[in-house]
């Protein structure tokens, strides 16, 4: 089916991002994504609005690729949705059978009658199904939403009421990764991500709202809001998972943490020292030969290449270590087969990653569900764009249970109470927010 599809020029991007994310509220089903002007190496828009649904995809892990695979190229259109990390389930002989609170469905994806891309002052628009002077109805409405109205609205319904437990004591978690140090010194396994979850029953939040302050005070590359009917994503994610440009692969695996500063000399100190630090680059080391080994299963001969090893970059609340990894596909290589063997990413694993996944299910107390999958999108020219689901508050509005998990890799020089501060110091700003 195709889709009507021509640009407009925008006068204030930013106020009309603000707006069109506000007026996406009417909708089953939202996905927006916002690189908040992060204009690192391969971004494609600033900003990408995709709203109700004219088909969609949901299902349990079960033949969960083959399915999203027959969608994608039957509809040859614009794809939008996630992968959760309990799709490894499909992939390999694993089992997700922690505590589930959130009970979202393990793969979904949707066709939208509307999107929006806007790239500095242009905004592409493309329709399904347009009626006679629907999108400059749809505009006329867009701009309604002032800053002043959305501010009045959403501060009239937002009394949110939460009470942030936390799913692992201090204690037990010093003990977890005790056992995941004996596994390494064993030789099970080099390295684990393990993560722990953060929780609230009877949560009663503004999603919008809570979204719109965690942008606001991290300003990540790969920022989601996602809504279907009562489930949300609000993600402040720094992280690309996978990108596929043409023939192109690049994934971007994020290793290595530390805290900022608002002395100028204390921060560029923590960057300089995070640069340095062996066992911070140790684990991205380790996590960029897991990721060339993965991209290598689809890449063309000779292709795969690290474009930047351990290169730092700073985010409002942290400075991270980032490696770029790319590799050349076959043109008749089927996007969804290039995602499949790479899931789940490296970075949320560990390495040799089936041995990790293992000891990770054994260890933690949470299904991960979305946390740590990806949510982002296939192009009709079977391309796409995915990030990693960190740094997240996922809801489910309907049993009112509020989540968020943090983690840390761990390797033979881990320090455990090192890593406990660490996941607080990741948590930080969902604390904050929910406050």
């Amino acid at each position: 089916m195709l889709r009507t599809h021509f640009s407009k020029e925008i006068n204030n991007p930013e106020a009309f991002k603000n707006q069109l994310l506000t007026w996406s509220q009417q909708f089953r089903e939202v996905v927006f994504l916002d690189s908040n002007e992060y204009h690192q190496k391969y971004s494609s828009y600033d900003c990408v609005l995709a709203v109700d649904a004219f088909t969609s995809l949901k299902t349990d892990f079960h033949n969960a690729f083959e399915e999203i695979k027959q969608y994608q190229q039957q509809t040859k259109d614009w794809l939008f949705g996630y992968f959760s990390y309990d799709l490894k389930n499909d992939t390999e002989k694993l089992t997700s059978n922690n505590f589930d609170g959130l009970h979202f469905p393990d793969l979904f994806f949707f066709q939208p009658k509307k999107l929006f891309l806007l790239k500095g002052n242009q905004l592409e628009v493309h329709y399904l199904l347009m009626c006679d002077d629907e999108f400059e109805i749809d505009f006329e409405e867009i701009k309604l939403y002032s800053d002043n109205f959305v501010t009045l609205v959403y501060t009239e319904r937002s009394r949110s009421t939460v009470e942030v437990q936390q799913r692992i004591s201090k204690e037990n978690y010093l003990s977890k990764v005790n056992k995941m140090l004996e596994h390494i010194q064993r030789g099970d396994i080099y390295e684990a991500n393990f993560c722990m979850e953060f929780f609230a029953e009877n949560a009663i939040i503004n999603p919008l709202e809570i979204y719109q302050k965690l942008n606001a005070i991290s300003k990540p590359p790969f920022a989601v809001f996602f809504k279907n009917n009562q489930q949300y994503l609000l993600s402040a994610s720094p992280e690309r998972y996978l990108k596929k440009e043409g023939n192109k692969v690049i994934s971007q695996p994020i290793k290595g943490t530390a805290k900022r500063f608002s002395d100028a000399a204390l921060d560029e100190k923590a960057k300089n020292d995070l640069a340095e630090n062996p066992k911070e680059r140790s684990e991205n080391i380790m996590i960029v030969d897991l990721v060339r080994n993965d991209l290598s299963k689809t890449a063309t001969k000779g292709s795969v290449e690290v474009e930047e090893l351990c290169g730092i970059y700073s985010f409002e609340q942290v400075h991270q270590m980032i490696s770029t990894i790319a590799s050349n596909v076959a043109e008749n290589r089927a996007p969804v087969d290039i995602i499949k063997s790479t899931f789940p990413m490296g970075s949320m694993t560990g390495a040799p990653k089936i041995s990790a996944m293992n000891i990770i299910e054994n260890l933690e107390e949470t299904k991960r569900g979305l946390y740590s999958g990806s949510v982002g999108y296939f192009s009709p020219e079977n391309d796409f764009d995915f990030n990693v689901v960190i740094r997240s508050i996922l809801y489910n509005a309907q049993n009112q249970y509020l989540s968020f998990s943090v983690g840390s890799a761990i390797t033979s020089k881990a320090v455990p109470e090192q890593e406990y501060e660490e996941c607080l110091l990741k948590a930080k700003a969902m604390f904050e927010v929910l406050q």
